[in-house]
């Protein structure tokens, strides 16, 4: 199969976006968000939300735009700025992070099954494991066939799981309550929600989960037919999940009490809209639902082995995750992450690791790379770099990488000290694959800058690892 056959057009690089944003998040949004704040909490950490991933849309339209040489996304741009060991880790922690996700992906797709075939349960007993790994493997051998046919059925997906979406918000639309949506409006009524600025502080990660994704066609920009359809991608993609995040989560607080949602099994959208017309609602839902973790299932997986093998390129990973099968599609890099989610699916099975755990752990993988991105934007606005004959334009991009940057900043703060350990505990083994890719090209591994910073890398690891064993950290 030639090049040219693999490259990715606008509509498939959409898919891409929408479909790696679009998995299981927004079908538990109304419980995971009602969980933590009220009706105005929930509008104001939309808000923030709204602004904080747009400028970070508009920081992976412009760096795609204006370094065109940077083809791998998250990761080349903290590479590009910052040096070899943050450029890693950078690569690094996504790749976690979508792995991590396609493990929380399958608790869910299984616990929803539960539903109907109690064997399932919570998504976690043996007999869910055993279906999610037949499934695993299942989506490994259709992606080892070809990137581009593995996108094609993605846009497929993406375009059946937002019909059920569309028939929810119009649905809940039509059955909205003005008075049970401002009942208890700031959550006051509840003492364990805490103050307004606990309970935009609690959600926000789950708003972040579900917008990550939002820079999957940068990932893919190597493999994009047109390289101005990256930016377009990222924030088409941006403005109709948005929507449809911030329709679900309102009305849903239309239909019924902050409690009532709380107290909702996931995934919570089939609760919500059971209220409204009945057991039909639920089914409509969950068929969506399977439909979609299917979808997500499949873009992440493409993910995942594209950014080992986009470090791999450049010798930032080592170079046995370069290798191509005769599909264009880096093996390798595949049945490492794949072998991987297989062994935490194992994990769960002992651990009872519930698809908010694994939630909360994926998203804070991602915080670090999402900062390195807008901190980089930040860098080559304020150098000029690109920006010759364009001052005005310069300006304009100096200050929306300023707010992405800040609101990266307060996502790492919200996430919680227990998350950013964690993450350091799986930061640290990673070590090991940057040293050798570095005596590879045999080249020291560390600056002295970067040795301060691994050191506190390990530092964080080693607190991580004595909490898990003490107790007061808990997966």
């Amino acid at each position: 199969m030639t090049e040219s056959t693999q490259r990715l057009r606008l509509g498939a690089l959409v898919a891409l976006v929408v479909g790696s944003m679009i998995g299981g998040g927004i079908f538990s949004l109304p419980q995971n968000m009602a969980a933590s704040a009220g009706a105005g909490a929930v509008l104001i950490g939309w808000a923030i939300t709204a602004v904080g991933m747009l400028t970070l849309a508009f920081v992976f339209q412009t760096l795609a735009n204006r370094k065109p040489e940077l083809d791998t996304g998250v990761y080349a741009y903290a590479k590009a700025g910052f040096g070899d060991y943050m450029g890693f880790s950078s690569a690094w922690g996504y790749w976690i992070s979508a792995w991590i996700g396609n493990v929380s992906y399958m608790v869910l797709l299984f616990s929803t099954l539960g539903l109907f075939f109690p064997v399932f349960g919570e998504g976690n007993s043996l007999a869910a494991i055993v279906c999610a790994s037949l499934l695993l493997w299942g989506i490994h051998f259709l992606v080892l066939n070809g990137i581009r046919e593995a996108a094609f059925l993605n846009l497929i997906t993406t375009i059946a799981k937002v019909v059920p979406l569309v028939l929810f918000i119009v649905i809940t639309a039509l059955a909205f309550k003005v008075e049970v949506f401002t009942a208890d409006f700031w959550g006051s009524g509840n003492l364990e929600l805490g103050s307004v600025m606990d309970q935009v502080r609690g959600m926000m990660l789950v708003t972040v989960w579900v917008f990550i994704g939002i820079e999957g066609a940068n990932i893919y920009s190597a493999r994009a037919q047109n390289r101005r359809d990256i930016g377009k991608a990222t924030v088409i993609g941006f403005y109709a999940v948005l929507l449809l995040l911030v329709l679900v989560n309102v009305l849903s607080m239309g239909i019924m009490s902050q409690p009532e949602l709380a107290a909702l099994k996931n995934p919570s959208m089939a609760g919500v809209l059971e209220h409204v017309v009945g057991r039909w609602g639920a089914l409509l839902i969950s068929v969506g639902l399977v439909i979609s973790l299917l979808g997500g299932l499949l873009a992440w997986t493409l993910l995942c082995a594209e950014i080992l093998f986009a470090g791999a390129r450049d010798h930032t990973m080592p170079t046995f995750l370069r290798k191509e099968n005769a599909k264009q599609v880096p093996s390798n890099a595949l049945w490492l992450s794949n072998g991987l989610i297989q062994l935490m699916l194992i994990i769960t099975l002992f651990n009872d690791a519930t698809y908010l755990n694994l939630l909360y752990l994926a998203t804070s993988m991602i915080l670090v790379p999402y900062f390195w991105s807008a901190a980089y934007a930040v860098l080559v606005s304020w150098r000029g770099e690109t920006y010759e004959n364009a001052p005005g334009e310069r300006r304009k991009d100096l200050l929306i990488a300023l707010v992405a940057l800040l609101y990266a900043a307060w996502l790492l703060y919200a996430g919680g000290i227990q998350y950013l350990l964690l993450s350091a505990l799986l930061y640290a083994p990673g070590a090991l694959f940057f040293a050798k890719a570095k005596r590879e090209l045999g080249q020291p591994v560390f600056t002295t800058l970067e040795k301060l910073i691994f050191a506190g890398v390990l530092v964080g690891a080693l607190i991580a690892a004595y909490g898990l064993h003490d107790g007061f950290l808990t997966l």
